[in-house]
């Protein structure tokens, strides 16, 4: 497809970028609902995120076995539009599967869980489909070198979705009653808050995805596009990952085991440590063999694919690991601001009043705003502005998205206090700052941001009350320019492995399936808010990307 600007199929697309926000998003309040409603531990709740972003590998993986057996681009064949309809089709289907699969279902039916997880996989499988042919999508929709803005200006409408969503979810669970996590409990235990509310929910959110999908088909706004590149097989690429799935299957599948009834070959601390033990393993596991893949594709090009561009491969470790930390800082955030630590004054882990599930969605929409801040900013240079209105709008167009964020919750009965509001705005100024440094250079960009990053959740766990927690939602502000910057330095220079080198990309969504669990195991063993190291490392991993990069890059006269 020709490189053109398609502003009126660009809008078109990004409806699909809103419902992937929408739903990522609520998992932060579905999660410690479940929690409370199943009668499992941390470990066990992080196991909705590896379900939905697991899919999002599998079906990224499947896509390209099946392209590889058969020698084409499955969905080049298909179309990008054709792609991103089928995936709607399958999301539609996992949405109406929620209905039977927790009908009648009762307070501490652990195993009623296990059916939830199998419908958001089956909706996280639509959504990886999606995702491989829209984001290559929104690059070809004009001049590859303002790629990054309208993946930003998707990414901002993606975080309207992320913002919305904790509060709707909130809303329709928990009503708009103001409760205490004590009264909340008790309503759930005696059965005055059921999941009915969760079929009704996912029935209406199935008839949506229907119903973009039928407007996606009937759109003549939105072209098929095709790229002309020829498929290889890459079989080395694909032993890789195959061989990368195998541990994954066999690391969780005992860690699912451990939990089933009648098991007893270890238990206690020992148990904890075995399931801590081989969630390690499965993320270790994705570092070495991408890492060889690297090494190995770089010395020997031949049956690597676009594995054979160490920016790619280096790129799929990024994404990994920035999908991992922007989905386990507000993962675990709910229990976090939950968990009573002194029973006497009813303090969670920071030092604040505990928190009840209704009440912690504020904060959820507002580290997911956070990310819609960012967002909104960075698209910017889509619209062609001077150099004087440039500088206008980045100061002006963050405070605009954060006044979007107050309004929702407003209107929510979930109001941001004043002091909130002047905390974030002081947060917002220094994202502010890092906008202004970067100069829209995505390597730059990378460097500040993955830099405020590090030290915001070093604050998070050193420190404790409105500080650590304002440290913790300042993360999405940090994560939310990141997505584009990796995804496009690690297709550049790629040329005819483009399309497949956004396929292994999406693959390594995989980071928001493995690093949550890691961390809500942490939890379980030691405290939920030393567990946030994990976060400290990401961000570091993120900045020494960012170096590696720019090294690769120069290398290769790409910079």
């Amino acid at each position: 497809m020709k490189n053109q600007n398609n502003n009126s199929a660009l809008y078109t697309l990004i409806i699909v970028f809103f419902f992937w926000g929408f739903i990522a998003a609520s998992q932060g309040v579905f999660i410690p609902f479940c929690k409370t409603y199943f009668s499992i531990d941390q470990f066990q709740s992080q196991l909705v995120e590896f379900a939905f972003y697991g899919a999002y590998y599998i079906g990224a993986l499947i896509l390209f076995i099946w392209s590889s057996q058969s020698g084409k681009d499955v969905l080049n064949n298909w179309g990008y539009k054709r792609g991103i309809i089928y995936g709607l089709i399958i999301s539609a289907v996992g949405a109406l599967i929620m209905f039977p699969s927790v009908n009648g279902a009762e307070f501490g039916q652990t195993q009623v869980f296990y059916y939830v997880l199998i419908v958001l996989f089956i909706i996280g499988l639509g959504f990886s489909l999606q995702q491989t042919a829209a984001n290559p999508f929104v690059i070809s929709l004009g001049d590859p070198a303002t790629g990054p803005n309208r993946l930003n200006l998707a990414g901002g409408i993606n975080s309207f979705g992320t913002t919305i969503g904790p509060l709707l979810i909130a809303f329709i669970i928990f009503g708009s009653a103001p409760l205490s996590g004590a009264e909340l409990n008790e309503l759930i235990k005696t059965g005055g808050i059921q999941l009915s509310t969760i079929q009704l929910l996912y029935l209406g959110v199935a008839g949506m995805f229907l119903a973009v999908a039928i407007f996606f088909y009937v759109s003549k706004n939105l072209p098929d596009a095709r790229t002309q590149d020829s498929f290889e097989p890459a079989a080395k690429a694909k032993n890789i990952l195959i061989l990368l799935t195998v541990i994954m299957i066999v690391c969780f599948g005992l860690i699912f085991y451990s939990y089933t009834e009648g098991f007893d070959l270890i238990s206690g601390e020992e148990l904890e440590n075995s399931r801590l033990i081989l969630s390690l393993i499965s993320l270790i596991a994705v570092f070495v063999l991408i890492y060889y893949a690297y090494n190995k594709g770089k010395a020997n090009p031949d049956g690597w694919g676009a594995l054979q561009y160490p920016q790619l491969g280096l790129g799929m470790l990024g994404i990994f690991t920035y999908v991992g930390v922007e989905v386990t800082i507000q993962s675990n955030l709910g229990e976090l601001l939950k968990n009573v630590s002194d029973v006497v004054n009813n303090l969670n882990p920071l030092g604040l009043e505990v928190m009840s599930d209704s009440q912690i969605a504020k904060y959820i929409s507002l580290y997911w705003g956070g990310l819609m801040i960012g967002r909104w900013t960075g698209s910017i240079t889509v619209f062609n502005p001077s150099e004087n209105i440039k500088k206008i709008l980045l100061c002006v167009v963050p405070f605009l998205a954060f006044g979007v964020i107050i309004a929702v919750n407003q209107i929510s009965g979930n109001p941001i206090t004043s002091n909130e509001i002047l905390i974030f705005s002081l947060i917002i100024f220094i994202q502010i700052i890092g906008f202004y440094l970067a100069k829209d250079n995505a390597i730059k960009t990378m460097k500040i941001f993955s830099l405020f990053g590090v030290i915001a959740m070093l604050i998070g766990v050193l420190a404790t009350g409105k500080v650590a927690l304002f440290a913790f939602l300042t993360g999405g502000l940090f994560c939310s320019i990141m997505w584009p910057c990796i995804f496009s330095l690690s297709i550049n220079g790629i040329g005819k492995y483009t399309s497949q080198g956004s396929s292994f990309l999406i693959m390594m969504i995989l980071g928001g399936a493995i690093i949550p669990p890691v961390q809500g195991k942490l939890a379980d063993i030691f405290t939920i808010q030393d567990s946030y190291w994990v976060a400290v490392l990401c961000f570091a991993f993120l900045l020494m990307y960012s170096f590696l990069t720019q090294k690769i890059l120069a290398k290769q006269n790409l910079l």
